[in-house]
Formats: structure tokens, sequence, C-alpha cells
């Protein structure tokens, strides 16, 4: 096992080779390969959108990991996706609050010493970043159909 790269104290841990899978199980690491495809993409922009495109980037990461995804530019679009879980898991996709201007959505990597969890996500700082979100951000969390 390997901790998440880049991120001292962390919890969370995923299989140093995961097998990609392109079913969800909650409790395991069955979307490690959402997680993997998305780390794929660190540090760019693969949609080729210059705003509002973290949804966009969700969606381009479910279909390449096998999954369907929403099909809609909007963050809280995800809410309603999938099978809602109680907290964060790895694999999980983070539907986040942004106050009075919108929403966020990235997939949960790995869960820092505090809690909080460690997300993949589109349009952070015009890229792809995986960093620490804070819990109190986050409205839903969904594995992936």
């Amino acid at each position: 096992m390997a901790q998440a790269r880049g991120f001292a104290k962390t919890r969370a841990s995923i299989p140093s080779n995961p097998a990609p899978s392109k079913t969800a199980s909650p409790g395991g690491f069955g979307s490690s390969a959402v997680v993997a495809e998305a780390r794929r993409h660190l540090g760019g922009n693969p949609t080729g959108r210059g705003r509002l495109w973290c949804a966009r980037f969700m969606n381009m990461v479910l279909e390449r990991s096998g999954h369907r995804g929403t099909g809609s530019d909007m963050a809280r679009s995800f809410a309603g996706y999938g099978q809602r879980v109680s907290g964060p898991q790895v694999g999980a996709i983070a539907v986040m609050s942004r106050g009075r201007s919108g929403g966020h959505v990235g997939v949960v990597s790995g869960i820092d010493a505090s809690g909080n969890p460690i997300v993949v996500s589109g349009n952070n700082g015009n890229r792809v970043r995986e960093a620490p979100v804070s819990r109190g951000r986050v409205y839903a969390y969904v594995m992936p159909n």
C-alpha cells in the first residue's frame, strides 16, 4: 500500500498497483480506477474549457474509467448521482458548495489527519489539482454506479 501522493499524515491509502475496476464497492477500493484516471490529468486541463469545467472533467473521468456520468456541466448534478454514502471514501465523488457562486465537484483520493477529504478536481486554480478540502464544504458523497 502507498500513501496518497504528496500528503503527509494521511490516513487513507491506495493499492500500489490498483487493479482497474469498473464497479464501485462502497467501503473498498472499487473506484480506484476513477482516482487513477483523475490523477492522470494533474496539472492540466483536458477539457479545453476556460471556465466552469469541474463537472465536465468529472464526467470525462467517469466515462474513461467505465462509468456513466451525469451529462451535466453543473457540479450539483452529482448530488443525485450514484449511491449516496455517509462520509468520504476513496473513489467517492465529493459535491461541494462554493458559497453563493455555485459549486464544485471532484473525486476523493484520501483523507487527511484532520478528517478532511483529499480531492482530485478540475478547475481548481484553472487546472486539475489534488488538495485537501474542508469537510464542511462537502454536502454530498456519492459512489459511482
